[in-house]
């Protein structure tokens, strides 16, 4: 209901990302863990993910609760992330 208010749905969310829209309900509604989908959604809404999921999120910053050893390994080219996020 939220995204429809901000002019937005989780089908748009889903076309945007290019994945199927039962990903991203399974995500909405907890069933499954995505932080790109659970990141398009708050970005969508305008929050940090963590005050939608905070159970999903115990930094409580919405962002990275990785352990710092995943964080380098990321950091070093071993995953996703850009630098960026270094």
């Amino acid at each position: 209901m939220r995204l429809r208010v901000a002019g937005s749905s989780l089908a748009e969310v889903a076309r945007e990302l290019g994945v199927a829209g039962t990903s991203v309900t399974s995500v909405s509604q907890g069933y499954r863990r995505s932080r790109r989908i659970e990141s398009a959604i708050a970005d969508k809404l305008g929050v940090v993910p963590s005050s939608l999921w905070p159970d999903r999120y115990p930094d409580g910053a919405g962002g990275d609760d990785r352990s710092p050893v995943s964080r380098n390994l990321d950091c070093m080219g071993g995953g996703s992330l850009s630098p960026v996020f270094c």
